[in-house]
């Protein structure tokens, strides 16, 4: 971790810089992401934040996608304004039709298991601020990612500046480099500090390819007048938001999970938890419903481990706005989270949340005799398991 801290008073507001770069450390590799971060590493924090105080978080090549998360959840939780680089490559679960960002075990047969979901990232960001967020991408999308990125975009909701490319795969056994980022790093090194929209069109200008999409989008939705770039600016979109406080926005968000737009179903529901925290605060019941959405979207997303995590957060928030541990909505949240545990597949993640979810037991036993002994038996057997060679 980098840190430029400047002492401008009290009133000094210190921003926060993510640099992501991953890619796999095999032949699945489309893009040599991390060779970007000497570059940004050499430029002041203060131009990658945009702020005279700056912190920067740096992640190269990670592995784990769980750790990916943690950092960005802690990066998004600062109160400063936050612009997450990622460099790397998009992958799509064809199953869950599920973008992936690829890390640095991700194969195609252990994507769904080895790279950070999408959604991850953009429901993280989707519970800051509006007008505090930009990201800026230089990634590449193989082929099945390429088409649905081109058909519905990226699925990154409104109050969020978006600034970037997205290229196709590369010819065959070619791996391409990540041209745009260098293009912001080289001019900040030259001591040029232009604006965003600045930026982007000059790295537009200068990294190609010819067919890449350039995403220049503020936080408003709306697309930033362009220097001449190789393509048009593209503009997302986020049907259901909350842009739109009148529409009801449940059946649009089922819909998108039915059809198996988890990705985008899930993005919505973070919006709007996002603005009922804004509207009501938190451990509001608005915040709270919102929560549990997310939670229901996952299991849905068959994803145990990230369902289990959100209806144990709503259990946890629930007791501490002073609800009876016998109250039905917490004993049905544990319950829930206590059934997606069970269907964990991966035992590491299930030891990992085993601790949490029996605190929770311990507090809420529920009504079903022996949960408690249940989760025990299953710790046990885990441990009793030969271990794979």
């Amino acid at each position: 971790m980098l840190n430029n801290q400047q002492d401008n008073g009290a009133e000094a507001v210190t921003g926060t810089a993510l640099l992501l770069a991953a890619a796999p450390a095999n032949k699945s590799c489309l893009i040599d992401a991390a060779s970007v971060l000497p570059a940004l590493a050499a430029v002041p924090p203060s131009a990658l934040a945009g702020t005279a105080a700056a912190t920067v978080v740096e992640l190269a090549d990670p592995v784990d996608p769980q750790t990916v998360l943690t950092r960005v959840r802690t990066a998004a939780a600062a109160p400063g304004p936050l612009t997450v680089y990622v460099a790397g490559q998009l992958h799509l679960d064809t199953r869950q039709r599920l973008l992936h960002l690829a890390l640095a075990r991700t194969t195609p047969a252990t994507l769904r298991y080895t790279a950070l979901p999408w959604h991850w990232l953009t429901g993280e960001l989707a519970l800051r601020r509006p007008d505090t967020t930009t990201v800026v991408l230089d990634v590449v999308a193989d082929a099945e990612a390429w088409e649905q990125v081109r058909a519905v975009g990226l699925g990154l909701g409104p109050g969020i500046r978006v600034y970037g490319r997205v290229a196709p795969p590369p010819q065959r056994r070619k791996v391409a480099a990540p041209a745009y980022l260098r293009s912001y790093a080289s001019t900040w090194r030259d001591g040029h500090r232009p604006t965003p929209a600045q930026l982007h069109a000059q790295a537009a200008g200068e990294s190609g390819p010819a067919d890449a999409l350039f995403l220049a989008v503020d936080a408003a939705r709306t697309p930033v007048a362009p220097a001449p770039a190789p393509e048009p600016v593209t503009v997302e979109h986020a049907p259901g938001a909350p842009a739109a406080p009148d529409a009801d926005p449940h059946p649009a968000i089922l819909a998108a999970a039915q059809s198996g737009r988890h990705g985008e179903a899930a993005a919505l529901a973070a919006m709007w938890e996002s603005d009922a925290l804004r509207t009501h605060g938190a451990g509001s019941p608005e915040a709270l419903h919102w929560l549990e959405v997310r939670a229901d979207l996952a299991r849905l997303a068959e994803e145990p481990a990230r369902s289990c995590e959100l209806w144990m957060a709503a259990a946890e928030a629930r007791l501490a706005r002073g609800q009876s541990p016998a109250d039905e909505d917490v004993e049905g949240a544990v319950d829930r989270a206590h059934h997606q545990w069970e269907q964990l597949g991966d035992e590491a993640r299930a030891r990992a949340l085993a601790p949490s979810l029996t605190r929770l037991r311990h507090a809420v036993p529920g009504r079903r005799p022996g949960a408690l002994e249940a989760i025990g038996r299953r710790i046990e057997a885990m441990g009793k398991a030969p271990v794979a060679h």
